[in-house]
């Protein structure tokens, strides 16, 4: 849609003078996927393909706890992991590294969740919407006048947010990230 918007955007401009015209190519206006949405997607996601962890059984998903800042994400992991996390390697250090395989595998899966987390941080607290009205009368111009419209179209309306997490972010981020 990019690429698209783009090229149409060239042809647009291409005997006008120089312009300074911004144009916004996005959804949060036109088709927004909201926040409750992500949860739901990988919550039905993993309930239909369970990940299958290293020892080859299906780790049970349940409800995504929906934090309100970072700060409250910090602090409900310090509370709920990593502190006792820390009581683990005490011990573990204490038994002679007896706990040592559930220190690492625990550590291990905090440390996952916290690079998830700082994957997408910019856009989990993120509250804006992007105007894309000099993108609509782009669009707008192009169906009235390029005979190639439906080759270069590039409206978010026709995005199917389920369909794109449920078949492509997710199973990706299983194929690319969950190594």
């Amino acid at each position: 849609m990019v690429v698209n918007a783009i090229i149409v955007a060239m042809v647009a401009h291409a005997s006008n003078q120089p312009s300074e015209t911004i144009y916004q190519v996005g959804s949060s206006m036109r088709n927004p996927v909201k926040y409750h949405s992500l949860q739901d997607f990988g919550y039905r996601y993993f309930s239909k393909k369970p990940w299958i962890n290293k020892d080859g059984k299906a780790v049970i998903v349940g409800k995504i706890r929906v934090m309100d800042s970072m700060a409250s994400f910090h602090r409900y992991m310090a509370l709920r992991y990593l502190l006792p996390l820390k009581g683990l390697e005490f011990a573990n250090t204490a038994f002679c590294h007896f706990f040592q395989g559930v220190y690492s595998d625990l550590n291990r899966k905090i440390s996952f969740v916290t690079r998830l987390i700082d994957i997408y941080r910019p856009y989990l607290f993120f509250d804006a919407i992007f105007d894309d009205i000099n993108t609509e009368k782009l669009r707008m111009a192009a169906r009235s006048s390029l005979a190639e419209n439906d080759m270069f179209y590039f409206d978010p309306k026709c995005i199917n947010w389920d369909d794109y997490f449920m078949n492509t972010h997710i199973p990706g981020i299983v194929k690319y990230i969950f190594k």
